[in-house]
């Protein structure tokens, strides 16, 4: 008798989790678009009490409709965007190209990390926006000075995040390797610490892309006549807030597009990181 009611409990806790489970799915399914609706419905009754200072839904999707097809300063909404797109990729490719191989050797390689890495620390803490009047002065306000600005302000989270994954593989993982022969340091380094610490470097990316956006708009407002960031600078000094409020969205499909391709290539390379596989 006891046998046959631990079956049952068993069956029926079995169900219990998987109806469990199906819940969480259609949670997790719905949840995204619940919130946007929210979003929606909050906008509309904020925008209710004083049209001119919070634009409706409905005006700054007529805004962004127009700005598809009528130009503004030479270029389209997608003209504008990907302008800024260019200036974030361009950016962000040189600092990983630079920001990941200088932050493995700062986290593997003592002296590195006592000369270069110290270096690295002292100017880590200058925030992006103290070098803009230098680079203005030396570089101009052209297209490479927007560059320079979005790389300075992506390479480091890149470095970071690179010496910290390095730094946080466990010596346990070590010594396995070195007892399946994984004997130089060169070895450890390749089958090991990288695989090991792929997903905080692609952290550290992540990061980047978001300070680059922070970056590109900065520049953009300053001194630019194309991008979103001029979008939203010229909706500002006409005091057109649904031009500002259109970049602004502009930005974050933008934004949301390049995470979804930086998560589609971390999942390519490190399949193993279960953290990613689910988002």
């Amino acid at each position: 008798m006891s046998s046959g009611v631990k079956i049952e409990n068993q069956v029926e806790n079995g169900k219990d989790t998987s109806a469990r489970k199906q819940g969480y799915k259609f949670v997790y399914t719905i949840g995204p678009y619940i919130s946007l609706i929210v979003l929606f419905i909050v906008w509309i009754i904020a925008s209710g009490k004083n049209v001119k200072t919070f634009p409706t839904p409905w005006i700054v999707i007529q805004k962004i409709a127009s700005l598809l097809v009528n130009p503004l300063s030479g270029a389209t909404l997608i003209g504008h965007m990907l302008v800024s797109m260019r200036r974030v990729f361009v950016a962000l490719f040189f600092a990983i190209v630079i920001g990941v191989p200088f932050g493995i050797l700062v986290g593997w390689n003592r002296a590195f990390r006592a000369t270069l890495g110290a270096l690295f620390e002292c100017i880590r803490p200058i925030p992006v926006l103290a070098w803009i009047p230098l680079i203005i002065m030396w570089f101009g306000i052209g297209e490479n000075a927007k560059i320079i600005m979005i790389f300075i302000g992506s390479v480091m989270p890149i470095v970071v995040n690179s010496y910290t994954g390095i730094k946080l593989v466990a010596s346990l993982y070590l010594d396995v390797g070195k007892m399946f022969n994984a004997s130089t340091q060169g070895q450890l380094l390749k089958n090991i610490v990288l695989p090991a610490a792929l997903p905080t470097i692609f952290a550290g990316i992540r990061n980047a892309t978001s300070v680059a956006w922070m970056v590109v708009l900065a520049s953009e407002m300053l001194a630019a006549k194309s991008g979103l960031g001029f979008l939203i600078n010229r909706g500002m000094e006409v005091f057109d807030i649904s031009l500002v409020m259109a970049g602004m969205i502009a930005i974050a499909v933008a934004g949301a597009f390049l995470s979804w391709i930086i998560s589609f290539i971390e999942r390519k390379v490190c399949p193993w990181n279960r953290g990613i596989m689910s988002e």
